[in-house]
């Protein structure tokens, strides 16, 4: 049972296997099938075991975590999530159409050529063929890391909501970052045309949608600035914004926000098809200071690196300067 399992900093340690994924092993969700308890994952529960609240108006301190040896292994844990929750970036899951996993900082996937017409084939006529193999391009992994300082005197008695809010801020700066260079990627090499004036158009932003042949433009992304204009459009006028983060152009193409976009560039995606993301290792924390109280340097990297996928599956405005 959950109240039973020897908590011990060799659980973050162990080959091939993560914290939770030890936990989870110690103490199957199934056994709890049913019952209350089965509405938590194995952290969660042994965070009920040391009566620790994370949340809601009884919120605990950060010192709850150190009232025992035990229970100060869940700390890594308590940040790893926190930060977890500002990376795991709507934008960048959204626009993302595979995550592929490296053990290695460096990746070589494969490519489609896809040349041939897709057309009828008489009895007896070779098939028209696709072609699938590794690419030539080798992807280079980048470590995004941030050093919080912090001592245990400074942070013991805040809130633990309070403390988990400033890593998540930690984590969404991470991924604002990885979010530019995945669009950086996207933007490399990609098919594009230039406004015919220095003001985009709701013509522009339709021939931005006929440039799609072979895919389908789901998303168009720009910067706060040119999202405005897009929003100002007469066309845009019976467009329903009950939801900020779903809205859509009129035919159908969600419009995302992004200011890691300059206010030239409109950028165009198939997103089932434009971009794979690579990681190499999940967030790395330093667990072991962080279990014996040693906040004066919190180390969290995660490697990460991104693909473009099909080419056609982009298309770029540029707005004339």
């Amino acid at each position: 049972m959950y109240n039973e399992i020897k908590l011990e900093k060799g659980l973050y340690h162990l080959a091939n296997k993560s914290f939770l994924q030890a936990l989870e092993e110690a103490d199957p969700d199934v056994q709890y099938a049913g019952t209350p308890l089965g509405k938590l994952d194995a952290y969660e529960r042994q965070l009920k075991r040391f009566d620790i609240r994370v949340s809601g108006p009884l919120c605990d301190r950060v010192e709850k975590f150190f009232t025992t040896t035990e229970s100060a292994v869940l700390f890594p844990e308590f940040v790893r999530r926190a930060v977890m929750q500002g990376i795991e970036d709507p934008v960048l899951g959204d626009i993302t159409a595979v995550v592929s996993r490296s053990e290695s900082n460096r990746y070589q996937g494969i490519d489609l050529t896809d040349t041939a017409a897709y057309t009828t084939t008489a009895a007896g006529e070779e098939m028209p063929a696709s072609s699938i193999g590794e690419c030539t391009e080798v992807i280079t992994l980048t470590k995004y890391g941030r050093l919080v300082k912090a001592t245990y005197e400074a942070v013991r008695q805040q809130r633990l909501d309070v403390f988990a809010l400033m890593l998540r801020r930690v984590g969404k700066r991470l991924a604002d970052a990885m979010l530019s260079a995945a669009l950086d990627v996207l933007k490399t090499g990609a098919t594009s045309v230039t406004t015919s004036s220095s003001t985009l158009t709701y013509a522009d932003v339709a021939g931005l949608y006929g440039s799609f042949k072979s895919f389908s433009l789901q998303a168009v992304l720009a910067s706060p600035s040119v999202i405005a204009q897009i929003l100002a459009m007469t066309q845009m006028e019976h467009t329903s914004a009950a939801d900020a983060k779903e809205l859509r152009l009129p035919f159908g193409a969600r419009l995302i926000c992004c200011p890691q976009l300059d206010d030239n560039t409109v950028l165009g995606l198939d997103t089932d098809f434009a971009l794979e993301q690579i990681q190499s290792s999940d967030v790395v924390l330093e667990t072991d200071k962080l279990i014996d109280r040693q906040l004066d340097c919190i180390g969290i990297s995660v490697n990460i690196g991104f693909r473009r996928l099909m080419k056609d599956a982009v298309q770029v405005v540029n707005i004339q300067a």
